[in-house]
């Protein structure tokens, strides 16, 4: 290629890139002046600042507040909202009494229900809850204002369920499910939900069956920036991660649509899920797709969605969503091993096919590959050495990942310009094409037998055998159709480089090193062209230096990237003893006040205790002054024997506030039967195939986590064999340490912040309960346990 067409090649390539990520969400702001009819985002954020003032989760004082404004707000839109009530227990045996707010919009004829849901309880217990799910919630809130603006009379009926104690355990989903009369009757729910607080919003299917009609009809909805692909889909169905809307689906058999954002992930469930980093153009996403999916929905039959096959699906610049059967896969896969082996041939016989070249090409690849994989999964290790801090933020995703990722990436793009600019001199850039079809042709292959919602990788290799096509024909071919014909590789693998190591952890970034690696090879019709590649590769790994200091200026943390660190008091009524202890690998000048690290006695507090999403131990543990804080009362009010089975009622109540009640059994003991305030946990098949239940088929140790309203009180019906003793190990949590009367915890630095996903701030009393061995006789029908 001449020097301007190589400019302008780039150039397109650069567009194209910037194009991809601009053109996947809204970029206009609807602001307080928007039509009534039409969805304002400023109006919603109206509603995500005044649920997100404080940290709500269930139990807590402003959880009753953040309920009553979502009660009034749709009092005024002129519908009658309802409070459901119960007890709910998960799968997990996590236990809680959820408040649902249930409101419906009666449609004209009788049909299945559209269902809207989010639901409005923060994590415990700092997160202020305003993209996890504020930002749901005032989608649906301000989505539902504007539809009744416009006056139409839907011929579905459409329920607003905005859940309760969905961060605890999926709680009010399940109350809804079993023991809502409206919920036999869903047709269709679309879930509003976030893992961040900004990017694109991605739609995710659920449902026990294909998607082949879901995807047809959220097709015909017409949604103007849909961000959604069936490799997506494909692992949300191998992994266990669930959302409200898994609960519709496992116990209701009920399809649906998650919508979920997941961009600066360290703000998930921190004290740094505010109204102020919402972004905003993440809001006018789910917007955009709550509008256009409401007004098809409540007209459309939702009655049976169900389908006999599955689609193929993904998003793009231009043709918004594309999607074929996966009766395709194959036919596809074969078109393009024949093309492949049939233009190798014909190139043989134009004697534009080198096999030494082919074999060159493939060193430079493979080279490629092996370099910017091996570098980025050891320089990331690296770099946690180096920064020992990152281990403090358990999402795996550091405040500086952006700057990461752009460097191993642009590392990665360095080495392939070098490399193939000192081994890739081919007098045909046909021959250096081979390589990435045929590894290419090797994923698209294992795609189709283990993963195939991956298979439309296939695209990439079709547009790349026009490639190689032209250039067996054109010893110089028009770099603008060059350029054209990469796009598709450039749409499709560009946001999964950007957001696999978002998704899924820094700890991935290797992955993203390897996708630009083999985005590059499908470029080569482009760069192969161009004549200084060393010089590209020199101006990469220059712009790599400058993120990875861009990175090292962002490492410590400030205010506006504050510390996530932890501190408990325990005090175990068994031993009368009590210790500070810490889940944080570096202490800061906060938790060094408690913790002494040659003092540690962790490895004695990390049996059987306090259940965390990552399941991470105390790292430090010091011994502290005991101080006199009231147990809970344990009253052991029924125990009788009949046949072989001994029945028992145990009543545990608290005596202080608490939010948490954590309970251990000293084995893996399976009851016959148990209920925990007169409900039982139900059987539930895992993703590995088998059957489990929390209370009588248990994989561990952990009974139940039972969070309680206003301190009820939890009681346990349990039956199991007469000669067994069972052995309970009781944990009782309240949130309050830096506020609690015994002690005089100092407030944290503006720098730090508590640490999410584990019991933090707590104040824990530790106690053993024992069942004795059953006395025939008894004179007292009521037994209080002290140990």
């Amino acid at each position: 290629m001449q020097k301007f067409p190589s400019l302008l090649s780039f150039v397109l390539i650069i567009c194209s890139l910037a194009y991809t990520f601009y053109s996947s969400k809204p970029q206009l702001i609807t602001d307080l002046k928007t039509s009534k009819q039409e969805f304002s985002t400023l109006r919603a954020l109206e509603h995500v600042k005044n649920i997100s003032k404080e940290s709500h989760y269930l139990g807590s004082s402003a959880h009753e507040e953040v309920k009553t404004y979502i009660k009034n707000e749709l009092q005024q839109l002129g519908l009658h909202p309802e409070i459901q009530t119960g007890v709910s227990i998960s799968k997990n045996g996590t236990i809680s009494h959820p408040q649902n707010i249930i409101a419906r919009i009666k449609g004209s004829n009788n049909t299945k229900s559209l269902v809207l849901m989010s639901h409005y309880d923060s994590s415990p217990h700092s997160s202020y809850g305003a993209s996890d799910a504020g930002s749901g919630v005032a989608t649906i809130l301000e989505g539902i204002r504007a539809y009744l603006a416009t006056n139409k009379i839907p011929k579905n009926d459409i329920i607003i369920c905005i859940t309760d104690g969905e961060e605890l355990g999926l709680n009010g989903a399940e109350l809804f499910v079993n023991k809502h009369s409206w919920a036999e009757n869903t047709g269709l729910v679309l879930n509003f939900e976030a893992r961040g607080s900004g990017g694109n919003s991605y739609m995710l299917i659920e449902t026990n069956g294909k998607n082949g009609k879901m995807i047809d009809e959220f097709s015909k909805a017409n949604v103007k920036y849909p961000v959604t692909n069936s490799l997506a889909y494909s692992i949300y169905k191998m992994l266990p991660n669930d959302t409200d809307l898994t609960v519709f689906r496992e116990k209701g058999d009920k399809d649906g649509f998650n919508f979920a954002f997941i961009d600066d992930h360290f703000d998930y469930h921190t004290a740094n899920d505010t109204w102020q980093n919402l972004d905003l153009n993440t809001l006018q996403h789910q917007g955009s797709y709550l509008m256009p999916l409401l007004s098809y929905f409540s007209e459309k039959d939702i009655s049976n969605l169900k389908s006999n096959q599955d689609f193929i699906y993904f998003n793009t610049p231009a043709f918004d969503l594309v999607k074929y059967p996966f009766g395709w896969i194959y036919t596809l896969l074969f078109i393009g091993i024949f093309l492949f082996i049939a233009l190798i041939l014909y190139g043989k016989f134009l004697y534009r096919i080198d096999f030494k070249e082919i074999l060159m090409g493939f060193t430079a690849f493979l080279l490629c590959l092996l370099l910017a994989g091996a570098l980025t999964f050891g320089g990331w290790q690296l770099l946690n050495i180096i920064y020992p801090h990152y281990q403090e933020i358990q999402h795996g995703f550091t405040y500086n990942g952006y700057q990461y990722i752009l460097v191993f990436v642009l590392m990665s793009i360095a080495i392939c310009f070098k490399v193939y600019g000192k081994f890739g001199k081919s007098k045909n850039q046909a021959n250096l094409l081979i390589a990435p079809l045929f590894i290419w042709l090797i994923i698209c292959t294992m795609a189709a037998i283990y993963l195939k919602g991956a298979s439309y990788f296939i695209i990439i290799v079709l547009f790349g055998l026009i490639s190689l096509f032209v250039l067996i024909r054109q010893k110089k071919p028009n770099a603008i159709l060059m350029v054209l014909l990469s796009f598709p590789a450039i749409y499709i693998l560009s946001p999964f480089i950007a957001s696999f190591p978002v998704a899924l952890g820094l700890k991935i970034l290797f992955v993203s090193s390897v996708l630009s690696v083999l985005l590059f090879g499908m470029l080569i019709p482009v760069f192969g062209f161009y004549n200084r590649k060393k010089l590209l590769g020199n101006i990469c790994l220059l712009l790599s230096i400058v993120f990875i200091i861009a990175a090292h200026i962002k490492s410590d943390f400030t205010t506006k990237r504050p510390k996530p660190n932890s501190l408990v008091y325990i005090l175990d009524k068994d031993q009368n003893k009590a210790v500070w202890a810490t889940y944080d690998t570096t202490l800061d000048s906060w938790s060094k006040n408690y913790i002494i690290p040659k003092e540690n006695i962790a490895e004695a507090y990390n049996a059987n205790t306090l259940k965390s999403k990552y399941q991470k131990p105390f790292i430090y543990a010091n011994q502290a002054p005991i101080k006199n804080i009231e147990s809970p009362k344990i009253d052991l009010n029924k125990d009788t024997i009949i046949g072989n089975q001994r029945y028992l009622e145990l009543c545990i109540s608290p005596q202080r506030d608490i939010q948490r009640l954590d309970l251990y059994t000293n084995t893996l003991f399976n009851f016959n039967s148990l209920k925990a305030n007169n409900e039982e946990a139900q059987n539930f098949e895992y993703y590995d195939g088998n059957t489990y239940n929390a209370f009588t088929k248990r994989w561990d140790q952990n009974l139940l986590t039972y969070f309680p309203n206003k301190n009820q009180p939890l009681e346990l019906h349990m039956k199991f064999h007469k000669d067994s003793l069972p052995k309970f190990m009781l944990y009782e949590s309240s949130y309050d340490l830096l506020t609690n009367e015994h002690f005089s915890i100092p407030s944290r630095e503006k720098n730090m912040i508590p640490k999410p996903f584990i019991v933090n701030d707590a104040v824990i009393i530790k106690k053993t309960i024992e069942i004795e061995e059953y006395q025939e006789k008894k004179i007292d029908t009521t037994k209080t346990l002290d140990k």
